[in-house]
């Protein structure tokens, strides 16, 4: 089918065709290798750009900012990028220029006004205070009010943390029964026991314990407690096999069912060596005219 197509295209389609398929040509294939640190361009100047000459706006911009940092001692890793400024040690005030008479005025502080501080002297509160205010008497009740309230009669004051010790406590001396109550208590360990043979028992019986004889009461509680008559008890893991079993011959459907189930194996499975086999059937087909018609490419 692939011949009848190709012979139905016009000779003008197939150069196209064969244009459009040809690969993409690098962008720098043939611009000269880039090395970094050289001082050569990218881009290939033109002799017009060489040969101009800059205007004198051009001059202008092109003059490098005034450094005014030169006369201080920094170092040169200040500038460098990711790392902090530090502190560096204060030039000498002769390298620095006298300020100017404008600086000096203002650097003045501001000055108060005359009328503020007639009506305002410094040695007034924030807001001026009335006449009437400051020769008013007050009523004995508040007077009463403004007395500060007054601490229990039973309070005490806090003490001091350290504690001060009086010579004679100091230089007393302890008598015998002081000193026997100041030792610590000895208490005898329970939870553990000297070690002895193994027959022994972890905590020691005493002799009327063992000698002693069990009531009827106590032997009827020291029995276990008895299984359910019905109980059935567990089936083990594992059990024999019967003579019969051994010498039965199985029958040839069970041998049949008995064999594994084939399935094919995982190369063959993933790839089908028969994928792309093209069947006798299609090789001898004929294209029906409405095929033909699609077949055909969009003139545009």
């Amino acid at each position: 089918m692939a011949p009848a197509v190709s012979r139905s295209l016009p000779a003008r389609s197939r150069d196209r065709i064969q244009e459009l398929a040809e690969p993409k040509k690098a962008a720098c294939a043939n611009d000269p290798r880039l090395v970094w640190g050289n001082q050569e361009t990218i881009w290939t100047l033109s002799w017009c750009a060489v040969t101009a000459q800059p205007s004198p706006r051009t001059v202008a911009l092109a003059k490098p900012k005034q450094d005014f940092g030169k006369n201080q001692c920094r170092s040169l890793f200040l500038y460098s990028c990711g790392r902090e400024s530090t502190i560096w040690e204060r030039p000498l005030l002769v390298d620095f220029g006298f300020p100017s008479d404008r600086l000096l005025k203002l650097s003045e502080p501001k000055k108060y006004e005359a009328a503020y501080l007639q009506q305002r002297p410094r040695q007034s509160p924030e807001w001026p205070v009335s006449p009437a205010a400051l020769s008013y008497k007050a009523s004995p009740r508040i007077l009463e009010l403004a007395r500060p309230k007054a601490l229990h009669p039973e309070f005490l004051l806090a003490r001091e943390v350290p504690t001060k010790v009086t010579n004679a406590a100091a230089l007393a001396r302890a008598s015998s029964r002081l000193q026997r109550l100041a030792e610590p208590r000895v208490r005898k360990v329970t939870c553990c026991y000297e070690r002895s043979f193994p027959e022994s028992v972890i905590r020691p019986v005493s002799k009327l314990a063992q000698e002693a004889i069990a009531s009827p009461r106590t032997l009827e509680l020291a029995r276990a407690k008895r299984l359910h008559p019905d109980y059935v008890p567990l089936q083990d893991a594992e059990w024999p096999v019967t003579k019969a079993a051994k010498r039965t011959v199985a029958t040839p459907r069970l041998v049949e069912l008995a064999q594994p189930c084939r399935r094919p194996p995982m190369g063959s499975a993933q790839c089908n060596p028969d994928a792309f086999t093209v069947k006798e059937t299609a090789k001898k087909a004929t294209c029906s005219a409405r095929i033909q018609e699609l077949a055909r490419p969009i003139k545009r």
